[in-house]
This record gives structure tokens, sequence and C-alpha cells, in this order.
């Protein structure tokens, strides 16, 4: 396994990740590491703005619209 250090971190973040850890009843080492895998996580594909609309309301569900009349298209202008 790999390792980092983290230099320049402000004291406050370093003290809400002690005082997180200890809410945990875990190390601030093992917390940051479980931090870390919940945001980087596994890599997924790249979405498109389509599909990440699609996936927010998913679970919101569907609707049904009626079907648009359509009528005969119009001539095309003659321009002459």
């Amino acid at each position: 396994m790999a390792s980092i250090t983290i230099r320049n971190l402000d004291d406050d973040v370093k003290r809400r990740l002690r005082v997180r850890a200890a809410e945990h009843g875990r190390s601030m080492e093992e917390e940051a590491r479980d931090i870390l895998r919940q945001v980087v996580g596994q890599p997924s594909a790249p979405k498109n703005l389509g599909q990440a609309i699609h996936a927010r309301f998913m679970a919101v569900g569907g609707i049904d619209l009626p079907p648009t009349k359509r009528s005969t298209m119009r001539t095309t202008p003659d321009f002459e």
C-alpha cells in the first residue's frame, strides 16, 4: 500500500478530523482513509449532461404526456 503526507493542513481542519475520528472510535489516519475512500471511491465512466440529469431524476419516476397533435406539413414557400 502507498502512503501519503499532507503538509500545510489548517489547524481547524486537523482539529475537526481528530473530533470526527474520536466520534467514530478510530484514529485520525483511519478516519482520513475512510473519508478518501468515500469521496474518491471507484472510478466511474464520465457522464454527459443528459445522463447526469436522467440519473438525478430516475428515482422520481416518469410522467406520461399526451401525444402531440400533428398536422400536415405546410407547403414550401416559393421566393421567385
